[in-house]
């Protein structure tokens, strides 16, 4: 196996694949990615056996064709740390890998391309595309909602549920819910139907993702979930389980709306903030004819008080939410005015951009004391 390529043709690829490679993998192949390189191109594999990204390359030169797996970790750093627009070659000899690059001059251990686990080709159930930028804004609209390492393994991840001509994302710890629905150019003819894809697969889908209208198809199965783009392969194996029906946690009947400029509120939770419980994060909110108060305090008796001016007209009202939670729904919000329906001090929050939008986000509220 020999070839030449330039730092920058490999660098992007290289980072996104290595990203997917587990660092303290039970099997020391998979601390590797694959190199397969054929007459015209290379592919490179990285996987942790629940997901797998492939890239393709377009070498500026193929010598010699043959795979091999080579470290991953190492071989990125020697790539960041060239200068640009440098040349590599990458030779194997007697199972190891040359890399050589102006004066510089790299010897990898390698492992045999045949010990790489790559995943076995599923069946796919339904097959649709849509625009990157609008996959990208579902993820980026739920994503911060998921469960981790939560013992009610289905909350580890997100429900992407596929509903004629609509794409939704839906994610909850059992503390807040998000969720994000987007059109799909065409109608897909099946059933209601969703997946649940793990953690660690959002966030690489999500790394691949650009904001474009670049399309990407989405393949899904019962066991797996694949997504074409560009010259990238995402293959994730899917969470076995039910997500709850999200569908009964949405309050619908909160009749205390009030509505505050984003920024304003967003600067009210950050400061009041300081000053809250560092474990439970609660902050206070009473509420009164076009009026705000913020409340939080913390075991050393440290005080925080911020005051500000709303749209609201419902029955005077307090409650106490985690600040954490309301700070990570402004800042995914795209509104500069917000709105948050309550029904009573021990009923969820819906929040949602003021007037409506493409998300929804619920809240429990915290025990008042």
């Amino acid at each position: 196996m020999k070839l030449s390529l330039q730092r920058e043709h490999l660098l992007r690829p290289l980072t996104l694949v290595a990203g997917v490679v587990e660092r303290r993998g039970s099997l020391p192949v998979l601390n590797n990615l694959l190199f397969e390189v054929s007459e015209t191109s290379l592919k490179l594999t990285g996987s942790d056996l629940e997901v797998e990204l492939q890239a393709e390359v377009t070498p500026l030169q193929v010598i010699k064709t043959g795979n091999v797996t080579v470290p991953a970790k190492k071989l990125l750093d020697i790539c960041k740390s060239l200068p640009e627009q440098a040349e590599l070659t990458l030779e194997l000899e007697e199972q190891r890998l040359l890399i050589r690059s102006g004066r510089s001059r790299f010897t990898l251990t390698t492992l045999p391309a045949e010990d790489f686990p790559k995943v076995k080709d599923a069946d796919f159930d339904s097959s649709f595309g849509l625009p990157q930028a609008r996959l990208k804004y579902l993820i980026e609209h739920t994503a911060f909602a998921m469960a981790q390492q939560d013992v009610r393994y289905y909350l580890n991840g997100m429900f992407l549920e596929l509903d004629g001509n609509t794409l939704r994302t839906v994610t909850t710890d059992g503390h807040r819910l998000a969720l994000c629905a987007q059109p799909l150019d065409t109608q897909v003819q099946e059933e209601r139907s969703g997946v649940i894809i793990p953690r660690k697969g959002v966030i690489e889908l999500s790394r691949l993702l650009e904001e474009t209208e670049t399309p990407v198809t989405l393949a899904l199965g019962r066991t797996h979930m694949r997504a074409q783009l560009n010259d990238y392969l995402f293959t994730s194996k899917l969470v076995d389980g039910k997500f709850p029906d999200y569908e009964r946690v949405i309050p619908r009947n909160g009749q205390n709306v009030m509505q505050g400029e984003r920024q304003a509120l967003k600067q009210v939770f950050n400061r009041t903030a300081i000053l809250s419980n560092e474990k439970y994060r609660g902050v206070r909110l009473i509420l009164s004819s076009n009026h705000l108060q913020v409340l939080a305090n913390n075991p050393e008796q440290e005080e925080a008080e911020e005051q500000v001016s709303v749209d609201y007209h419902g029955s005077a009202l307090e409650i106490c939410f985690n600040v954490s939670y309301l700070l990570d729904i402004l800042n995914a919000l795209d509104s500069e005015h917000v709105e948050i329906a309550l029904s009573d001090s021990n009923s969820s929050a819906l929040i949602q951009d003021a007037g409506g939008g493409a998300a929804q986000y619920v809240v429990m509220p915290m025990r008042l004391s």
